[in-house]
């Protein structure tokens, strides 16, 4: 019998092409014990864990088709341990351009469709402490707070030789459907189905009417981003590049501006892209758009699948003040946050499939070079665990999350906080951009920037190219 996917779940296999891989991946860094031999350690390990060949849903399961089109997830009778979990020896685990180099190479290739949708890879040099994992899940099988809850289950908070069990082999709650058996639940399902198509109504006539400029006041026009050197029609291959921001850092400067963590990672990365762009030759006569996930679970659902909204915000223009373009973001990310709030989840949710499905509609068509983008970031945030945790008895020092790339392209920058650090991942189309590096360098100055203007007027960034455009007056004016 197989288990049945939501059509936000089937849209990551519909999306899915070689140019366009809908898998999310992770790099994680982990230190073996003090008394364990490097030369064979990971070897043993890789071996022990392979050996969890119990594998439960939805990791036993592949994808059951007719026509190509997704009907559910199907156990499979046999599973190839070699090809889910692999070892590999590198040269020196220390030089992370080289590894994040690799692990573009890994994260651009397509998983087997014909088998269960992971892997995990072991890399190691032999002599060093330090060991990697790479682990890549497709997008189908759950979200980023589904697939955060299943990575913490899978790691112990104290080092455990006698207990451990990979996160593939975990016994997991199922979460059964309510089937519909009753008229008032039949009734009850029609009317909420009604209601969202009402409210995603109302949300189409408040876009129109910020086109209008009757009420600008909302959130932003689909498919009104910038062209970029990042954004247009994806290839085949990626830019992958991880780096650290001291959380604590950004969680005080949230509470010295009376702002929220997400705003100053929004703020610092807004400046960077402008950064990064301007040295590709790009000028600005409008702002840049973010798209941010939001998870529609209510507080404590631990639901599986999908079950998220993707909101475009836009980000600050026109300031050289890192700290007035942070009071910009401000107001913009809570003329979204309201207008998110005053929709039901499952209208959001349909909003939101329905300009995915334009989008990927473009990137069938091969138009994404010819049409605007929707956004020009795709920014999330996923809270992880605030201790350290262990891999058996090796004990984890980072995890930087790699997720997909959206149709009509752009950056996507995914930020895992992990004991008191924001491990993040900077993913991109290599088509334009071979190297985000300088990006990630000048996230951390933005961050330094951003600090020093709450105090000091006078601390501005360079000229990024902006050119000040203002809205004309609306048609309903003060």
């Amino acid at each position: 019998m197989s288990r049945s996917l939501s059509f936000l779940d089937k849209s990551f296999w519909l999306a899915e092409s070689d140019a366009s891989p809908k898998h999310v991946g992770c790099l994680q860094i982990l230190a073996m014990p003090d008394d364990a031999d490097p030369t064979t350690y990971v070897d043993a390990l890789y071996r022990e864990v392979k050996a969890h060949d119990k594998v439960t849903p939805p990791f036993n399961c592949r994808i059951k088709t007719w026509l190509s089109y997704p009907l559910g997830l199907q156990p499979v009778k046999q599973m190839d341990m070699d090809y889910h979990v692999q070892c590999h020896h590198i040269e020196d685990v220390h030089d992370r351009q080289k590894l994040d180099a690799l692990i573009e190479t890994l994260h651009a290739s397509r998983l087997d469709p014909n088998k269960p949708l992971w892997q995990f890879v072991f890399m190691h040099d032999g002599k060093s402490r330090k060991f990697v994992i790479y682990a890549r899940v497709h997008h189908m099988y759950g979200d980023g707070a589904t697939l955060v809850r299943w990575f913490q289950a899978g790691y112990m908070a104290k080092p455990n030789h006698d207990d451990f069990v990979p996160v593939w082999a975990l016994k997991r709650l199922r979460h059964k459907r309510k089937s519909l058996v009753r008229w008032r639940d039949r009734a009850y399902a029609s009317l909420q189905f009604l209601k969202a198509a009402w409210e995603c109504c109302c949300i189409v006539v408040r876009l129109l009417m910020k086109i209008m400029r009757i009420n600008t006041h909302y959130m932003p026009v689909p498919f009104t981003g910038t062209k970029t050197p990042l954004t247009g029609q994806l290839k085949p291959g990626r830019a992958v590049t991880t780096m650290d921001i001291d959380f604590i850092r950004v969680r005080g400067l949230a509470k010295r501006t009376r702002s929220s963590a997400n705003e100053i990672l929004l703020c610092i990365f807004d400046i960077a892209v402008h950064r990064f762009l301007h040295d590709y030759g790009q000028t600005f006569s409008r702002p840049l758009y973010t798209n941010i996930p939001i998870n529609l679970r209510k507080p404590g659902e631990k639901t599986t699948g999908n079950k998220i909204a993707i909101v475009p915000i836009e980000l600050a223009h026109g300031e050289r003040d890192p700290y007035l373009r942070l009071r910009q973001i401000i107001v913009n990310h809570r003329i979204v946050k309201n207008a998110a709030q005053s929709a039901t989840p499952r209208a959001f949710s349909g909003y939101t499939i329905a300009i995915q499905a334009v989008s990927l509609v473009f990137e069938w068509l091969r138009l994404s070079d010819w049409v605007k983008p929707i956004a020009n970031i795709l920014i999330s945030n996923l809270p992880g665990p605030v201790e350290h945790r262990y891999l058996k008895d090796s004990k984890l020092l980072a995890c930087y999350p790699v997720s997909t790339m959206t149709p009509g392209g752009g950056v996507n920058i995914t930020v895992m906080t992990y004991s008191g650090k924001a491990n993040i991942g900077l993913v991109c189309c290599n088509r334009h951009v071979k190297d985000l590096n300088p990006l990630a360098k000048y996230a951390q100055e933005a961050l330094n920037k951003l600090e020093q203007s709450v105090d000091d007027p006078t601390v501005g960034i360079d000229d990024i190219g902006e050119q000040i455009h203002r809205y004309p007056p609306s048609i309903v004016s003060e």
